[in-house]
Order: structure tokens, then C-alpha cells, then sequence
């Protein structure tokens, strides 16, 4: 069989006859490495990944990034410069037996001299006795493995698997790249729309491209469906287009993905970082991409009590308030209570000593055992209690002068005292730290030397 130059156009469209029924985005998928828009830092001139490519020798590897960001078109590139066989199968659509007979036919095309690019979308989706199963063929060398995800491969990936691949991460395209491969479409008189005669200003285009939000496959079918109301528009692609193509567009967001933790870290780390326009950015847009309002409630309790403590008490119980009216009114009315949250969180002050505090406090629980309770802490309800000694010398901090007996201890004797509350000098307590300062530096002189 013949080989063809690493450099040729690539196998990868079918024949002619069938493009009608083939998506736009389908059709202009890139060929070569030059037509790839976005991916700069990983496909530039010179970089590793490119130089690998180009040459043929690629290896096995995990391509890391949102949809449409072009994890397909560069496994089928990369299959095209290795001129290497190419077969696909979905982590959501097969199982077992269907990567044992691919394995196999890859298995005997290697025997034959030829490689097989096999590329795994959604491979995250395998478990991990699904994940082994490609562990042997990827060192014998009869495939070249692509996996794509849009998760995190260190929390879903095995780490088998994650050792023998070598993993890039891609990211979202700019609106500004989406719009050039929107423009090549239109140009375009063998695969895009170039000959049916459209007209579109670059404001429209851009439009386009702002709402394909970094994938480049739903820009170019958002394109293809304005392309065809415009008919109605005598070929020109209007405002009025627009607005009937755009009215439903929504953002990217996995309920329980990656982008769900990243968005959830960075509206908490907002409010920590006394930033209320920041974290009610974020606010919206976890709010904009589904997110169950619910769940912002109940984090944002969370803040109140982690990052705001008894800096401003005040936070936590706001903070209750919100979630309770949100369940009285539901959306879109409840929405504005958190948001109010939201904002008041992040401009009050903050602390965290009652958190490390608390922290401090197990920590001891755990290192120290099962300590007995002091006597003079114990309660005495029975005459053998008090023959033991329970509650004697104990001091009633009422009647004491001041109102704190600065005599007695309130740790285990084993212990001794310990300081596990450092108040901050932000909000209430301010005044928190100034009598607790005293009063520790009291009860310090009082204490028996040795």
C-alpha cells in the first residue's frame, strides 16, 4: 500500500456527495496544523508539540480542554502526519468489548507495519478497569492513544494510564480566532458557504463569535443557521437574524465538572478577598450557567462562618436570612437576597481565627486522648461525689472581682492552658482581642511557676 506525504491534505472528509448532509462545522474542519485557530501556546512555531507533529513521531497523550476547542481536529491531524491509521470511539457510547476489537484490529495493522491512531473522547467517562485496558497496547507501541477530556485527568484519570501519556492542555478559543474561522467559512467556495452570496457586516461576525463563548464548532453553527435564515433576508445576515439565532445561547458550565469547582473556588475566594464586584460576577455566573441556588446558600453560610467569623457575627445570621428568603420566594426574586449576601460578605470585615481555632482545638482532641476532666470542674449532685473531691476549689466566676475567676484553669491538668482563639484586629473583634489579651495575661501571672 502506498504512503502518502506527511504533507498531503488528509482522508478526513468523505466524498463530495455527502457534504450536503454534513454540518458546516463538520465540513470546515481544519486539514492542516496552519488552519487550527486558538492554541498558540501549544501549537505555535517551534514548540514541542508542533515539531512532534509535523515530523510523524507523536506520542500517546491526553488532550485537556473545553468543547470545541479542537481535541478531534488535532487527533485527526496528528494521525495524518504520522500517517497513521485513524479510529475513534466514545467513552460515552462504548464499553469493553467494543475497545477490545478496536485494540485487536490496531493489534494486527501494527503486524502489518502500520500504527493506529485511536482517539478516546470523553475518556474520563471510562472506569478504570476500562482505562487498563489500553495500558499494554500503549507500550508495545501498536497504538498512538488520544484521550480527550474536559476534566481534570489527575482527578479522573488513572494514574497508569496518566503515566505512560503525556498530557496538554488546550484551551478555550478567543472570540477574536473564532471570528477568522467564521471568515474563512464565508470565503470559503468549496466546503463553507462562500458561493451562496451572504453578506455580513464584522459587527454580525463578531456577535458570532462573542456568542460561540471559546468553541469554535458553535460558532460556525450558529453561522450556519443565521446562513440559512438569511434567505429569508435576501442573503444578508441582519440584526433581526441575529436576534432570533442568539435569543437562547447559554454560557459553558458542568453542574459537576471542573468549571463547576473552579467557579465555586473563585466566588469564595472573591468574598475572602473583600472583592463584592468580582463575587458577584461570579455569583451571576454560576446562577446564568444553572447552578441550584440552594447550593450558593449554603456556601455562602459556609463563608460567613469561615472567612468572616466573629469579625461581624452579624454575617451569619444575614446569611440564614438569605437562604430562608430564597426558599420563601424561589427564583428569580429569591436570587436578589443572595446576591445582597454577596456583596455584604465581601465588603465586611474578616476573620478566620474562630475556623483555625476550632482546627487547633481537634487537633488536640486527637493528639491528647481521652484527658479526665479536672475536679474542680466536675459537678458534685451527690454526697459520694463531693467525698471525692468533685467541684472542690472550684471558684463561681460571678462572684469573683470582675466577673472571671483568673485563679483556676480550664484545661486538663495533663494539658495545661492553652491558646487556641487569636483574635484579629478587624471588626468586633477588635474588642474581642483586647479583653481576651488582658485576661490571658492575668490568668498567665496567677499560674504557679514550674
Amino acid at each position: 500500500m502506498a504512503r502518502r506525504s506527511a504533507r498531503s491534505t488528509p482522508d478526513l472528509i468523505p466524498a463530495a456527495g455527502s457534504d450536503a448532509l454534513r454540518p458546516l462545522a463538520e465540513r470546515m474542519r481544519p486539514r492542516e496544523l496552519d488552519e487550527m485557530v486558538g492554541q498558540r501556546r501549544l501549537l505555535a512555531q517551534g514548540s514541542a508539540l508542533r515539531r512532534a507533529v509535523e515530523s510523524g513521531h507523536v506520542h500517546s497523550m491526553i488532550l485537556w480542554g473545553p468543547p470545541g476547542c479542537g481535541k478531534t481536529t488535532l487527533a485527526l491531524l496528528l494521525a495524518h502526519y504520522a500517517d497513521a491509521e485513524f479510529r475513534a470511539i466514545s467513552a460515552v457510547l462504548s464499553g469493553l468489548p467494543d475497545v477490545r476489537v478496536v485494540l485487536a484490529e490496531a493489534g494486527e495493522r501494527f503486524a502489518q507495519g502500520r500504527r493506529t491512531v485511536l482517539f478516546v473522547d470523553e475518556v474520563h467517562r471510562f472506569n478504570k478497569a476500562q482505562q487498563d485496558a489500553f495500558l499494554p497496547h500503549i507500550e508495545r507501541g501498536s497504538i498512538l492513544f488520544v484521550g480527550a477530556t474536559t476534566e481534570n485527568p489527575s482527578f479522573e484519570l488513572n494514574s497508569a494510564l496518566l503515566s505512560r501519556c503525556r498530557v496538554h492542555v488546550m484551551e478555550a478559543v478567543s472570540a477574536q480566532d473564532i471570528a477568522v474561522a467564521l471568515e474563512r467559512a464565508l470565503q470559503d467556495d468549496e466546503r463553507g458557504l462562500g458561493g451562496h452570496g451572504l453578506r455580513v457586516n464584522a459587527e454580525a461576525l463578531a456577535q458570532i463569535a462573542g456568542a460561540a463563548d471559546g468553541d469554535v464548532r458553535r460558532g460556525l453553527t450558529l453561522l450556519e443557521i443565521a446562513a440559512e435564515l438569511a434567505g429569508d433576508e435576501r442573503g444578508e445576515i441582519t440584526e433581526a437574524t441575529l436576534v432570533q439565532v442568539l435569543a437562547d445561547r447559554t454560557r459553558r458550565f458542568d453542574k459537576g465538572g471542573e468549571q463547576f469547582y473552579d467557579q465555586i473556588s473563585a466566588l469564595h475566594k472573591s468574598v475572602r478577598s473583600s472583592n463584592p464586584d468580582a463575587a458577584l460576577y461570579w455569583f451571576a455566573r454560576m446562577l446564568d450557567g444553572g447552578c441550584d441556588p440552594i447550593y450558593l446558600a449554603r456556601r455562602l453560610t459556609r463563608m460567613a462562618t469561615e472567612d468572616i467569623g466573629l469579625a461581624d457575627p452579624r454575617a451569619q445570621t444575614m446569611a440564614v436570612e438569605a437562604w430562608d428568603t430564597y426558599e420563601r420566594l424561589g427564583s428569580p426574586e429569591g436570587d436578589l437576597a443572595l446576591a445582597q449576601l454577596v456583596i455584604y460578605l465581601a465588603s465586611t470585615a474578616k476573620s478566620n481565627a474562630a475556623y483555625v481555632a476550632f482546627n487547633e482545638a481537634k487537633r488536640d482532641v486527637r493528639e491528647h486522648g481521652t484527658q479526665e476532666v479536672p475536679l474542680h470542674l466536675r459537678n458534685a449532685p451527690t454526697k459520694l461525689m463531693k467525698q471525692l473531691g468533685y467541684a472542690k476549689g472550684y471558684q463561681y466566676d460571678h462572684d469573683a472581682e470582675g466577673g472571671v475567676a483568673l485563679d483556676q484553669t480550664g484545661f486538663p491538668d495533663a494539658m495545661g492552658e492553652r491558646v487556641y482563639y487569636r483574635p484579629v484586629d478587624r471588626g468586633l473583634e477588635i474588642k474581642l482581642k483586647d479583653k481576651l489579651d488582658r485576661l490571658r495575661s492575668e490568668r498567665k501571672s496567677r499560674r504557679p511557676k514550674g
